[in-house]
């Protein structure tokens, strides 16, 4: 075994000046000294930071986003990645950056771990969600273990950033909220760039809040690490213990946001059912005024409601159709909440002869017929609506602010106009019972739809429903984040209804909808349009309906 002092002097002489622990009495040489410079070096093509929509937790398609929920998609829909395309323009052009969609690239996390290391990010971010939060945070883990520094936003880690901080050590930072500012920030700050920041960020930064001081220059940290605490939104670790900064306001006007960077995002893996090629979304809004308990979009916005100008949504399609994209889908919390901005864009889309098909959500009681017909004329071929429940007391419990007989109303308001009607219904909010489920079944029948889908109510952390949940202690025993989706099971656990009897009527509910001639002929229309989607659909059709068969 070669002399100790021989071995010190060999390493010095290849690492050059770089200090090297003292060898003292050991007969273990420090081979991992000999190779230091090369296992801690960046490789060619490393970026500054990666922005993650991880793997799936079994294969399947996941929804995580931003601003609603997590869960797996029953129909096939794989979402467009859009938080992620804005939060990479926050950092243009400064940052290099690199944007990772595991889910529609259906993406192995070997694979997924492949492309990491290639990377070498020096910051990783990915937003998660509660069904998928374990998962998210192994992509976190395998980031951290590479040298990265972790970040989180999203609708579970905002309303739960100590128990989650505290859960996984691999994760570093948690973004509450609106995350843009609070990322781009953030970053500076590591990299001790304010100084030399783009202005239109700091104008951002200070026209949000007027109130706003920088945080500590690096170069006068106390060798402890740098002091966070001026970073609103942050939520991070000192010395161990995890702190959480103040709030950041929100983004005062939509329009001082950068372009999302749609470019970097696998546009043509996005898919959504009866509609031909890819599409991709568009934020038209954030927030919403309704107070329904158990939607979790106020977790983000609470109940501010922003808006993009006409003007600004217009810009925006023309960059989609450059890029291919003429299908779009308007990304909001509520898409008609204001009358003014649908109009004046619709009035816009038919004077600039834009070629574009669209899609939106709404309420029932947040539309008119004339507006309607304008968006019909403009583009607009299916809504999304929330009906939830056909009984008026469980609306009404919920919060929902919505009278069922408004539905009949609104619906054959878009049908008359041309516009295709997709329907959701909750399964399990407060008060229901087999009686008032039943009621939901036979309105869903009563109503123009093309499409509905059940899903059983989900106490996301955050929500009113949640602390009620809590309160009366109707999670089921042993619960875990990882079931709090409206697919996947239920973590709910009524006197009058068990988990079990939930999902059989969720079943059911989709079962008696389906099983007739109209909704046949759609699931026909889909094989048209989607060989894979038709073939899931109607697995998953035959998979309700042989359950609730059984137990009908």
């Amino acid at each position: 075994m070669a002399d100790v002092e021989e071995v010190t002097l060999t390493l010095k002489e290849n690492l050059g000046t770089r200090r090297v622990p003292k060898l003292r009495d050991t007969a273990f040489p420090d081979a991992g000294a000999a190779v230091r410079h090369l296992t801690h070096s960046r490789p060619p093509g490393a970026v500054d930071v990666m922005l993650v929509n991880p793997p799936s937790p079994d294969g399947g398609i996941w929804i995580r986003t931003q601003h609603r929920v997590g869960r797996r998609s029953r129909e096939e829909m794989v979402w467009p990645q859009c938080s992620l395309a804005q939060l990479a323009a926050m950092l243009q052009p400064d940052y290099t950056v690199h944007i990772v969609d595991a889910i529609a690239e259906r993406m192995t996390w070997d694979e997924f771990e492949k492309i990491l290391r290639e990377k070498t990010p020096k910051y990783y971010i990915t937003q998660c969600t509660a069904p998928t939060l374990t998962n998210d945070m192994y992509g976190a883990m395998l980031a951290r273990a590479l040298g990265a520094k972790t970040m989180a936003f999203g609708t579970h880690v905002t309303p739960m950033p100590m128990e989650t901080m505290r859960d996984f050590p691999a994760l570093d930072f948690v973004l509450r909220g609106e995350p843009e500012l609070t990322f781009r920030e953030l970053i500076d700050v590591l990299e001790g760039r304010q100084a030399m920041r783009a202005e239109w960020v700091n104008t951002m930064i200070t026209k949000t809040d007027p109130m706003w001081q920088p945080s500590s220059d690096p170069s006068t940290a106390n060798g402890k690490g740098l002091d966070m605490s001026n970073v609103k939104g942050l939520v991070w670790r000192k010395e161990g213990e995890i702190i959480i900064n103040v709030d950041r306001p929100f983004i005062a006007d939509l329009d001082d946001l950068p372009m999302p960077m749609h470019h970097l995002l696998p546009l043509d893996k996005y898919r959504m059912p009866l509609m031909k090629g890819p599409f991709s979304f568009m934020v038209t809004s954030r927030g919403c005024p309704a107070g329904c308990k158990y939607c979790i979009k106020h977790v983000s916005y609470q109940y501010s409601v922003r808006l993009h100008s006409p003007e600004r949504i217009i810009e925006e399609m023309k960059l989609f159709a450059s890029l291919g994209i003429h299908n779009i889908h308007m990304y909001a919390d509520l898409f008609t909440v204001n009358r003014e901005q649908v109009m004046a864009m619709c009035d816009l889309i038919i004077k600039e002869g834009l070629k574009v098909r669209w899609t939106c959500n709404s309420r029932v009681d947040y539309v008119d017929e004339e507006m309607l017909k304008k968006m019909a004329e403009a583009g607009c071929w299916l809504i999304s609506w929330g009906l939830e429940s056909g009984n008026e007391l469980i609306l009404k419990r919920a919060a929902k602010g919505a009278d069922p007989k408004k539905a009949h109303r609104a619906l054959g308001w878009a049908r008359k106009a041309g516009i295709k009607n997709w329907g959701y219904f909750i399964i399990g909010l407060p008060g229901e019972t087999v009686e008032t489920i039943r009621e939901t079944i036979e309105f869903s029948k009563t109503l123009p739809l093309e499409i509905a889908l059940f899903h059983i109510a989900a106490p996301y952390p955050g929500t009113p429903f949640f602390f009620e949940v809590v309160k009366n202690k109707w999670f089921r025993e042993g619960t875990r984040w990882e079931e709090v989706d409206m697919d996947k099971g239920t973590v709910l656990q009524y006197d009058n209804l068990s988990a079990e009897d939930l999902m059989y009527w969720q079943k059911r509910a989709f079962r008696e909808w389906a099983f007739r001639p109209g909704p046949v002929v759609t699931y026909l229309k889909m094989l048209a349009t989607d060989m894979h989607t038709f073939k899931r659909a109607v697995r998953v059709g035959l998979e309700h309906f042989g359950w609730a068969l059984g137990k009908s």
